[in-house]
């Protein structure tokens, strides 16, 4: 009686002091663990933050200065800022900019002439107004952003303008218009961020501050107003209003600019850096939009911020301490079993453990054969389930490992894909499309279906007294680097043209070719980069009805219906190893005549049972065959063809293709043309 019950109080006293021990060494590695999980909950909080600013700032911002900066390189609206004064040019030019007015999310635009400084705005909140809304005056403090933004070298600056009275703050969009190197004016919009910026500045999460500053550190964005830097893309902001003039001490601003600088250097992504900011330690995020020149920054104070749930803590204490105690119950009661009946235990223990049962409670042992048995039987049970459970801990961690990479790497491919969009916008943005569709209307039409969301081919039109310029290009590359490649291309072919002069393709081919190779510094030591461009192009004279066409491994092909024509070109491209050689050569502009520019694209697609290309020889039956046709239908008929023949294979290159007709014998009338603009652009083929 006395031997058990010392047994049953000792035992029971050893489980209560172990569970006592185990629950204080548990408090201490929960407090722990919590602090760890705040500290990276809010490092992961202040960074995905900060991000996800970023993206609701760049989305919007990035269209209308997109659309700010077409508008001031329209050729209309720059003619008419050299010549304000001119009725015709005058009228062209705001027509041109109502047309931007319908796509702009404010529904209006400004445009500031630097000869007269008058200042032309429209919207829709007052009629529309071909007169000049006021005269800027230099000595007018409130027209001083205009000439400081002139003297500035930036193409453009973006300037927060928030109304205090009205509740209102707008972004306006200043882009520089010029003539060469020559400032002629201002050209833009604004953008309403009211609502955004109540959203994104007046947060009501507590411990966190939002803000916007510029390249400067000058404060745009804050929920103070006091702090904010108006107009600081034209003037230079007090350190009261800079980011550094916040922070305390030489050793955080040291850190801030340093996270600032990794920042530009890395856009797209979130930089992180500790400072004391507003007389509290706060962990700061920061990211860089390039394309506006801001950083947007979030200081987050982690002993403020709402990271973890308290509510949420303590039911998880109350449950913890509940599991203790059944626990401690479950193993009395199972003590209890043991010193009552050791034998019947052990028995039943022996037969589970024979029959592969490990998991079993086995009886205490003692110090005599049973115990011994006892002691075997329970090691050998305790080393398979240790095993079974370090088994099962090492898949845990990997599939929390693999789930984790799986999510990083969908997060990364919807930064790619974004990015990729943006430059589609900016490819198409260079496209002559508006040009070829009050030059030519339905006696044009353009198939345009680059490979991926970006290609290397685009196209180009250029008009001039008396005729016109049109062409194809094929850089080398698809995706992102064709892409870039057109960039370079069309700037080389924007030079070569106004050196060499519309009406000589050969010399515009020559030239370009020079352009091109001393913008890559062509030699023998960089053949390992992909740099050449196939070119065709053609100069229709009006006045001569004929075409001159110059090409570099592109030919010119025209049909009546009957015949099909072709002038080839040369067989090196600009930016060979070797320098090319380009001649003009002339074909008759009669009224029956079809004209076709192509890529190599449509030629080279694979397609039919055996994968063959389309080839030469069906594509000049093709011109036959629809060559009488309206451009429009032709247009629809080559579509229809090439995809007919392409089936189910993939598409394999960029396709482009420009198709005109001049049926009258004088200059097209814009005037009377209808202004459909049949360009077939859209995702590639699969």
């Amino acid at each position: 009686m006395r031997r058990a019950f010392g047994l049953r109080g000792k035992s029971v006293l050893a489980l209560f002091a172990t569970c006592v021990l185990v629950l204080l060494l548990a408090s201490l590695v929960a407090f722990q663990a919590v602090e760890s999980i705040r500290s990276h909950l809010g490092t992961a909080y202040t960074r995905n933050f900060t991000l996800l600013n970023r993206e609701r700032i760049l989305a919007p911002v990035a269209r209308e200065l997109a659309l700010s900066l077409r508008l001031a390189d329209s050729q209309v609206i720059r003619q008419w800022l050299l010549d304000d004064e001119h009725p015709a040019k005058k009228a062209s030019a705001l027509q041109e900019a109502e047309s931007f007015r319908r796509d702009f999310t404010d529904k209006s635009y400004f445009i500031i002439s630097d000869v007269t400084k008058h200042y032309f705005f429209n919207d829709t909140k007052s009629p529309y107004s071909d007169a000049p809304r006021y005269t800027l005056k230099e000595d007018d403090r409130n027209d001083s952003w205009y000439f400081n933004t002139l003297k500035n070298d930036r193409p453009f600056n973006i300037n927060v303008d928030p109304d205090v009275k009205l509740g209102v703050t707008k972004v306006w969009f200043n882009v520089l218009v010029k003539e060469g190197e020559r400032k002629i004016g201002l050209a833009g919009t604004g953008l309403d961020l009211s609502t955004f910026l109540k959203d994104f500045i007046s947060t009501s999460e507590p411990g966190v501050t939002p803000m916007i500053i510029d390249t400067n550190a000058a404060i745009q964005a804050h929920p103070d107003n006091k702090r904010i830097a108006f107009n600081s893309g034209t003037t230079d902001a007090g350190r009261d209003k800079s980011l550094f003039g916040l922070l305390h001490g030489e050793k955080d601003v040291a850190a801030a600019k340093g996270a600032l600088m990794r920042a530009a250097l890395r856009p797209g992504t979130a930089e992180l850096f500790s400072a004391r900011l507003d007389g509290r330690d706060q962990l700061l995020a920061v990211s860089y939009i390039p394309e506006l020149k801001w950083h947007v920054l979030t200081a987050v104070d982690l002993d403020v911020a709402e990271l973890l749930d308290r509510a949420l803590l303590k039911w998880v204490v109350l449950a913890m301490l509940a599991l203790l105690a059944l626990v401690m119950a479950g193993f009395v009661y199972a003590l209890n079993r043991l010193v009552i009946a050791p034998l019947f235990k052990l028995k039943q223990s022996a037969q589970e453990m024979a029959a592969g049962n490990y998991a079993v409670a086995l009886p205490p042992a003692g110090r005599d054969e049973i115990g011994a048995l006892t002691r075997a039987f329970g090691a050998m049970a305790d080393k398979v389930r240790r095993h079974t459970e370090e088994l099962e801990e090492t898949v845990r961690h990997r599939t929390q490992e693999l789930t984790r990479a799986n999510s990083e790497m969908s997060l990364a491919h919807k930064k790619i894909s974004d990015s990729i969009s943006y430059a589609s916008l900016i490819q198409r943005a260079i496209l002559p499309d508006r040009q070829l569709t009050n030059a030519l209307g339905d006696n044009h039409f353009v198939l345009w279906r680059p490979r991926d969301v970006v290609g290397g081919d685009f196209y180009v039109y250029r008009e001039v007294e008396g005729g016109c310029l049109l062409g194809v290009v094929d850089c080398a590359g698809h995706g992102v680097p064709g892409a870039f490649m057109t960039m370079l291309a069309r700037a080389a072919i924007d030079q070569a043209i106004d050196e060499a002069g519309a009406r000589d393709p050969a010399a515009i081919l020559s030239r370009t070719d020079a352009v091109i190779r001393a913008m890559l510094q062509i030699d023998d030591r960089r053949r390992d980069i992909a740099t050449m461009m196939d070119a065709g192009i053609a100069y229709v004279d009006h006045a001569a009805r004929s075409v001159t066409f110059a090409g570099a491994r592109i030919a010119l092909y025209w049909s009546d219906g009957e015949e099909v024509g072709s002038i080839h070109g040369a067989r090196r491209s600009i930016g060979d190893r070797y320098i090319g050689e380009y001649a003009n050569e002339s074909v008759p502009l009669l009224p029956a005549r079809t004209f076709y520019l192509s890529t190599d694209g449509f030629l080279d697609q694979a397609g039919g049972e055996k994968g063959f290309g389309f080839g030469n020889a069906r594509f000049v039956d093709m011109l036959r065959r629809h060559a009488r046709r309206p451009l429009t239908e032709q247009s629809s008929a080559f579509a229809s063809t090439l995809a007919e023949y392409q089936g189910n294979h993939p598409q394999r290159d960029d396709i482009t293709m420009l198709c005109f007709r001049f049926a009258e014998c004088h200059e097209p009338d814009r005037a009377t043309l209808n202004p459909v603009h049949h360009t077939l652009q859209g995702e590639p083929w699969n």
